[in-house]
């Protein structure tokens, strides 16, 4: 796989999206820093006590254009190994502590940083690992025509109860309409959703399954 970034020929679908997002966008993250700097506080010291050092979870993810980036988050899982030195399996390494933190999205809180930089906005397709951009349709790829979100259009709605196409067409829906009233839309039912704890994982799964690509294309 190579990490070439994409480059498209996606366009503003408006002054909104051209002249006032990226902006509106360190507004949020400034004030949520400043805002709630109590909560990441307390919230890293619970995660140092329920699951030791380090507090941040810091993955590689492609961006807007698939350029890399690395993300940060509060760490959900353990550290712990097999015999051979290899992780256990997520189900094993998530813990209760862990889960209560991916239900209310507390893990997401150190995500305004990336916001902070420019890597990624407050309302955009939710960023998913690197080694599956070779799994991608052409018209997937889309999804990387704009800055990945702390929420999205499919996080809002289905958030991970649904399958990955699914997901996916609700992310190039995003893509292809983004507006301001849409934006706030996605942001108000994001919260009710997180609030009722819906759709936290797949039925069946203790964290996402992994995305292997779309089988009706590869036919």
């Amino acid at each position: 796989m190579t990490e070439t970034a994409v480059h498209t020929t996606h366009k503003p679908y408006g002054p909104y999206e051209k002249y006032f997002k990226r902006p509106l966008d360190v507004v949020c993250a400034l004030l949520a820093m400043t805002v709630f700097c109590w909560l990441y506080g307390l919230v890293a010291v619970l995660v140092r006590i329920n699951m030791g050092s380090p507090v941040l979870f810091t993955q590689l993810r492609p961006g807007k254009d698939e350029k890399i980036y690395k993300l940060y988050k509060f760490r959900t899982m353990t550290d712990d190994r097999d015999e051979n030195g290899e992780l256990l399996p997520d189900e094993k390494r998530l813990t209760k502590f862990g889960k209560w933190l991916r239900s209310t999205s507390l893990d997401e809180l150190p995500e305004a940083f990336n916001i902070l930089r420019g890597d990624m906005s407050v309302v955009g397709p939710r960023p998913l690992l690197v080694k599956y951009l070779d799994r991608y349709t052409p018209e997937q790829h889309r999804r990387h025509e704009v800055r990945p979100g702390l929420t999205g259009l499919a996080m809002s709605t289905v958030r991970n109860s649904a399958g990955w196409e699914e997901k996916f067409e609700l992310d190039i829906e995003y893509v292809d309409k983004i507006s301001f009233l849409l934006d706030v839309k996605i942001i108000i039912w994001t919260v009710i959703i997180v609030l009722q704890r819906k759709g936290i994982n797949e039925p069946g799964e203790v964290t996402n399954s992994e995305f292997m690509g779309t089988m009706k294309e590869k036919q």
